[in-house]
């Protein structure tokens, strides 16, 4: 670790510093996501679950709401991997030598898990509730408008959120790195760990035990990993602290 010691006021201004940063490449990122939001809002209106809906504004402004959501989310997906590696910035002052180059190779596997996370909610998931809620519909002899803010909308809530679940491996790894959870106690907390999974799983899919079990599955596969992935970030940071000592 630094030998340097950083003063509470020096940390602020560094947290400050790097916020800053942030800042600018997210408004950076988002006036370049105005050159294809157009396209991605009309390829998402083009696919297998949009091409049947007849999409509707019920307000005025529901457009621009649209067009602006979907900007800000562009806006954070690209600047995503420059407030991860800020972040990482800020605390591997506090790391070993070796544990900071292990770290920093974090920030690409998150982002792939974060595309896996959308991949997985997008192309297997949102097509189960879609044909879900349109057969519940047709049973029930309701005709269905589609608002357009709302359909995005639901989307969006649906589909980010994995993006953010799937982050669980890194997450518990990079917090075993720095000795705040061990593989014991994710073992020990496995049973309660998996019915707060099942009640996500109920939270965020359709009262059908089919979408609830496809979800269940990477999930419980997440967790498990996150527990492998523990238990070798684990003896890796216990390694490197001996090595450390022994300097």
């Amino acid at each position: 670790m630094n030998d340097k010691e950083m003063s509470v006021y020096e940390h602020l201004g560094e947290l400050r510093k790097r916020l800053i940063i942030v800042l600018i490449f997210f408004a950076a990122a988002l006036v370049v996501s105005f050159f294809f939001v157009d396209d991605v809002i009309l390829y998402l209106q083009r696919t297998a679950e949009a091409k049947h809906l007849t999409m509707n504004a019920f307000r005025l402004t529901d457009p621009i709401k649209v067009y602006f959501q979907f900007a800000f989310v562009i806006a954070a997906v690209l600047s995503a991997p420059v407030l991860l590696y800020q972040i990482w910035a800020f605390v591997s002052p506090g790391l070993y030598e070796k544990e900071r180059k292990v770290t920093l190779s974090y920030i690409p596997a998150s982002i792939v898990l974060f595309l896996a996370g959308v991949s997985f909610a997008y192309f297997v998931l949102f097509p189960f509730v879609v044909r879900f809620m349109s057969q519940l519909a047709d049973q029930l002899g309701v005709q269905q408008m589609i608002g357009i803010n709302e359909y995005f909308q639901f989307l969006l809530q649906l589909v980010l959120p994995f993006g953010i679940v799937f982050q669980l491996p890194i997450v518990v790894l990079f917090f075993t790195r720095l000795g705040l959870i061990t593989p014991q106690l994710l073992v020990r907390i496995r049973k309660y760990a998996y019915l707060a999974l099942l009640i996500l799983a109920a939270v965020i899919t359709p009262p059908d035990v089919l979408s609830q079990v496809i979800v269940m599955i990477p999930l419980t596969i997440l967790y498990e990993g996150s527990i492998w992935v523990a238990r070798i970030g684990y003896r890796k940071a216990q390694r490197a602290a001996e090595e450390e000592g022994n300097e």
